[in-house]
């Protein structure tokens, strides 16, 4: 008989609330497909008819997504996020105090395969971002495709998310003072190089967030999650690979990626799709304040981008000892 891999299960005696975190984690995890399910059954239902249609032609013409969303507390606050940010757990901790006379862009760092940290930080109250940053509204953005899916789109804007777009941000960071973004940088082609013990970021050509910040006049602040690459494997897909060529041509027709990844299952601890139950630290950092200009130049785009890269490498270095112990190498700029 051959040796193959030892799969541990999961004791029958596990905490009632351990299992709680689970669930929420499992049912957050399948969210998109679950809700593209539940309206495709809807459509099978003759009666709701009425209702789906002016829905639909709603859709094409809702800009919502390009002003904010339709943020709800009641969702950003439900216990369920506290049960899915305790699974981890996660944990948001600041550099220091904000000024809420003034707005921000928020740049959040690694993408991971999903942005869980991003997500539990900055599109629910789990870690306490209100009472952390009083007088901030930060949305969180995403594709400005996620809004053309059925009730998922609804989902993201209750949660506070909005279109990642230009005009978009634009919008949000002219609401008045404390209105800020937060965008993932590195993008869905970071995800791709998300592995255990291994933060490679893309965003040395990552411009866009700055030249918004300056011609909005808003500060900068570098965000970076200790564990978010931790929490699951990765296939291998070294650039070249055919693997990564298939990956890369779905990113380039969708805007989407399909990162290879697994992590633990329901009733096991070594193979499945859920993330492993590893610490997910979110550290804020200091705000870089930047000079207002209606029209940057690339010399003043790159000596901000300077100072937030100085910014973010100030985050590493002083907790990586902490909070990255097991890292396979330093933070590397790839690209």
């Amino acid at each position: 008989m051959g040796n193959g891999p030892i799969i541990r299960l999961a004791p029958l005696n596990v905490p009632f609330e351990r299992r709680i975190q689970t669930a929420a984690t499992a049912l957050w995890l399948v969210s998109l497909p679950l809700t593209i399910l539940i309206f495709l059954i809807s459509c099978t239902i003759i009666f709701l008819w009425p209702l789906i249609i002016p829905y639909l032609l709603f859709i094409l013409f809702d800009i919502a997504p390009e002003n904010g969303g339709r943020r709800y507390e009641f969702a950003r606050r439900a216990k369920y996020w506290k049960w899915y940010a305790d699974y981890f757990p996660a944990k948001l901790i600041k550099q220091v105090d904000l000024d809420p006379s003034k707005n921000y862009v928020f740049g959040y760092h690694p993408h991971g395969v999903i942005s869980v940290g991003g997500w539990i930080a900055f599109a629910t109250e789990a870690t306490g971002f209100s009472e952390m940053f009083p007088g901030i509204t930060c949305r969180m953005l995403t594709l400005t495709s996620n809004f053309n899916i059925p009730l998922y789109r609804d989902y993201l804007m209750a949660q506070g998310l909005a279109s990642v777009s230009r005009q978009s941000c634009m919008n949000i960071l002219r609401r008045g003072p404390g209105h800020s973004v937060m965008i993932v940088i590195g993008g869905a082609g970071e995800s791709l190089s998300a592995r255990p013990g291994i933060n490679d970021l893309i965003l040395k050509k990552r411009l866009g967030f700055l030249k918004i910040a300056i011609v909005s006049g808003a500060s900068l602040c570098p965000v970076f999650s200790f564990g978010e690459n931790d929490i699951w494997d990765q296939a291998d897909n070294p650039e070249g690979s055919k693997l990564w060529r298939f990956q890369k041509s779905v990113q380039k027709l969708s805007g989407w990626t399909l990162p290879l990844f697994h992590g633990r299952g329901i009733f096991n601890y070594d193979w499945g799709f859920l993330p492993h139950r590893r610490p997910i630290i979110t550290i804020v950092g200091k705000p870089i304040d930047v000079v207002q200009s209606d029209n940057p130049t690339e010399e003043q785009v790159l000596e901000v981008q300077k100072k937030y890269i100085a910014g973010l490498y100030e985050i590493w270095d002083q907790y990586k000892d902490i909070y990255a112990k097991n890292r396979k190498r330093e933070l590397t700029l790839i690209a």
